[in-house]
C-alpha cells in the first residue's frame, strides 16, 4: 500500500504543534502588507495582521507561488509515495487552480482536492483525510470522496463592522453608511464557492440566534439530523479577544447539549475582507468512511 502525506494550507487553522504532531504539511498563505510579502505563520502572526488591519495597512491576499508550494511537494514525496494537498476554496482564491495545473508534472502522486473549504471546515476535510487514509484509501480516493462531498457543510459568520466590506468594494458606501447608522450586523454564509450575504441582525444576540437556527435547519434538513454521530459543529472568530470567541463557544455548545465545539480563529484570508470582531458557526456532515482493503 502506498505511503500517503496530507497537504494542506494555512487557511485551514492548523497550528504549526498540532500539524506536526499529525504529520500533516501546511503551505504558509502570503499576504502583501504594505507594498511587502508576508508568510502567515512564519512572519506574520495573527496578532501582527490585526494590528496593521486595524491602522489601516494595505492588506491584500495571495497565493503561494508555483516554485514554493511544489518545493514543499517534493520535499514531502522524498519521504511518501503519493501527497493529497487540501488547500482553501477555489470559489475564494485562485490558489487551487493553480495547484492543479501544477500537479499534472507529478503523474498522479499529487492529488489537488477542491472541496470548497476554509478554515475550520477545511481543517476538518484534513481531518476526514487522515482517517481515509488510515482505512487504506490511496491519494485519488481521498480527493474523489472529499470532492464528492464537498457541500456537505456550512459557516455562517456574523460581522462586527462593515468598514472593510465597503473597503474591499463589496458593498457600497451608502450602503456601508446606512447600515452603519442603523447599527445593523450582517450575517454572511459560505456555502462552497464563496461568501454570500445570509441575513442582517438587529443586536449581537439576534445575530447569532439567526447563525444557531441556520446551523439547526441545516443538520436537519440536509445534513441527516442534528445528532453528534452525524455532524460536526466547531465555531471561529476573528481579532484577538479569545475570552469573546470562547463565551461564543460555550453558548454554541449549551445551545446543542452532547457537542464537543471545537474552536479556531479564522482564517486570515476571511479576516481580510470582513476585519476583527467576527463570530461564526459552522456544521459539516460526518463522512461515511468505510475500511479500504
Amino acid at each position: 500500500m502506498a505511503k500517503t502525506a496530507v497537504v494542506t494550507d494555512t487557511n485551514s487553522g492548523m497550528p504549526a504543534k498540532e500539524a506536526e504532531k499529525m504529520h500533516v504539511f501546511v503551505v504558509p498563505m502570503p499576504f502583501y502588507v504594505g507594498g511587502e510579502t508576508y508568510y502567515e505563520g512564519i512572519n506574520l502572526t495573527q496578532k501582527q495582521f490585526y494590528t496593521m488591519l486595524e491602522g489601516d495597512v494595505s492588506i491584500s491576499t495571495s497565493q503561494p507561488s508555483p516554485e514554493s508550494l511544489m518545493n514543499v511537494w517534493d520535499r514531502v514525496l522524498t519521504s511518501y509515495d503519493e501527497l493529497v494537498y487540501i488547500p482553501m476554496s477555489s470559489g475564494l482564491s485562485g490558489s487551487c487552480q493553480s495547484a492543479a495545473m501544477l500537479s499534472s508534472d507529478y503523474d498522479g502522486r499529487v492529488q489537488v482536492v477542491d472541496n470548497q473549504r476554509i478554515s475550520v471546515t477545511q481543517r476538518q476535510s484534513v481531518l476526514d483525510a487522515l482517517l481515509m487514509i488510515e482505512r487504506g484509501y490511496s491519494a485519488l480516493q481521498v480527493k474523489q470522496r472529499l470532492e464528492e462531498t464537498k457541500f456537505e457543510s456550512s459557516i455562517y459568520i456574523m460581522l462586527e463592522t462593515l468598514k472593510y466590506l465597503k473597503k474591499g468594494g463589496r458593498i457600497t458606501p451608502a450602503a456601508a453608511a446606512i447600515g452603519t447608522a442603523l447599527r445593523v450586523r450582517p450575517v454572511l454564509t459560505i456555502q462552497g464557492e464563496k461568501l454570500d450575504a445570509f441575513r442582517l441582525a438587529r443586536t449581537k444576540g439576534h445575530g447569532e440566534a439567526i447563525m444557531k437556527d441556520a446551523v439547526r435547519k441545516d443538520a436537519e434538513e440536509r445534513f441527516g439530523g442534528l445528532d453528534p454521530e452525524k455532524v460536526w459543529l466547531a465555531v471561529a472568530y476573528s481579532g484577538t479577544d479569545k475570552k469573546v470567541a470562547e463565551e461564543w463557544r460555550k453558548d454554541v455548545e449549551k445551545s446543542f447539549p452532547g457537542f464537543r465545539v471545537h474552536m479556531d480563529p479564522l482564517s486570515l484570508s476571511v479576516s481580510c475582507h470582513i476585519g476583527p470582531g467576527a463570530l461564526a458557526v459552522t456544521v459539516t456532515k460526518k463522512l461515511d468512511i468505510e475500511d479500504i482493503r
